[in-house]
């Protein structure tokens, strides 16, 4: 009797953590590859799902893919038109992409990955964004992210969007129970969410313009450095505020100089 019960809280605790997640799709060419993907979400017990685009996705053909165990995350996935309106409530943002360019910053595998989010999972809402099939996430997509992660293959490293989710997914769901099973009380606090780090990136942006950091030429490189270094941080609600603080103190005072 007592082992059910233990069994019985285990499962409330994942499922507490869980809730947190969300499977966030870009820009996504297929309407079946939603539904797909909502499939092999709800299998694993992540019950979030977002669809960022220029128009709703037709309906049939997603709940078709997804089958009646995973048509309500499709009946009630959420749609926006910009991935910063999307992203805006999350405070960490994990991008997948299989391109390793120069520009790209470090990754990990989404084994690698997914122990490090769970301890944020206690108190924050997380992100798990995809891209379009075609392309996957633009440099500018992943300017939203905290860390990046990649599906290590043999050869050809383009796999299909459902089975991409289905990988994360299902790391996700391993870390979870092990950190329960394993009784882990190593949770991070609360974070800045997305739409106040990216407020805070405005006012760091304006000093460093103001101060002549910033040149034209090199902007998107110096930029984006920036906001790989303050994205890894995890930075509270609190420190970003902080951060703005600052900024505006400074450019407050650069103004009142020059007047």
């Amino acid at each position: 009797m007592t082992t059910a019960k233990g069994g019985g809280r285990k499962e409330a605790a994942a499922a507490a953590l869980l809730a947190n997640v969300a499977i966030v799709l870009n820009e996504p060419k297929y309407p079946e590859n939603i539904g797909a993907a909502a499939r092999v979400a709800a299998n694993m017990g992540i019950s979030q799902l977002i669809v960022v685009g220029r128009e709703r996705p037709a309906a049939e053909p997603m709940r078709k893919l997804a089958t009646h165990h995973a048509v309500h995350l499709v009946e009630a996935l959420a749609w926006y038109e910009s991935l910063a309106e999307a992203l805006a409530p999350f405070a960490w943002v994990v991008g997948t992409t299989a391109r390793q360019g120069r520009q790209r910053r470090n990754f990990s595998s989404p084994r690698e990955m997914a122990p490090e989010m769970v301890p944020l999972l206690k108190k924050n809402k997380v992100a798990l964004l995809f891209g379009p099939e075609d392309r996957g996430l633009t440099n500018e997509d992943l300017a939203f992210c905290n860390m990046l992660t990649t599906i290590p293959t043999a050869a050809f490293s383009s796999l299909n969007l459902a089975q991409a989710v289905a990988i994360h997914c299902y790391e996700v769901y391993d870390a979870v129970l092990a950190a329960v099973g394993e009784g882990r009380k190593q949770y991070r606090p609360k974070l800045a969410e997305n739409h106040e780090l990216e407020a805070m990136y405005g006012h760091v942006e304006e000093v460093l313009r103001t101060i002549g950091f910033l040149k034209e030429t090199d902007y998107e490189y110096w930029m984006r450095s920036v906001r790989d270094f303050l994205g890894r941080l995890g930075l509270r609600a609190g420190e970003a505020r902080t951060i703005r603080g600052f900024c505006r103190q400074f450019l407050w005072y650069d103004r009142k100089r020059g007047a």
